[in-house]
């Protein structure tokens, strides 16, 4: 999803790495928001923080979108009958 069509109060969801773990990701679901210090910039809301919304950020209009693209960054589709 190009970041263009973002619009303040839309959902959508956002892969983001554990800042303490850097081998664990997940898909999270964010808000789309005016960003409160830097008028006329949107921002993702996402655990209580702002989040600067840059083309470096890659946004998915849903939670499936997010999942495959997750999937294929991270190989999980290859792992097959991967136990505990």
């Amino acid at each position: 999803m190009l970041n263009q069509r973002c619009f303040p109060g839309q959902v959508v969801y956002v892969i983001i790495r554990n800042p303490h773990a850097q081998d664990v990701a997940n898909v999270q679901e964010a808000a789309i928001v005016h960003h409160p210090e830097s008028p006329g910039d949107l921002a993702l809301f996402l655990y209580e923080t702002y989040y600067p919304l840059t083309e470096e950020v890659a946004v998915f209009e849903t939670a499936d979108e997010a999942e495959r693209a997750y999937r294929e960054a991270f190989g999980l589709a290859d792992m097959g009958d991967f136990y505990g």
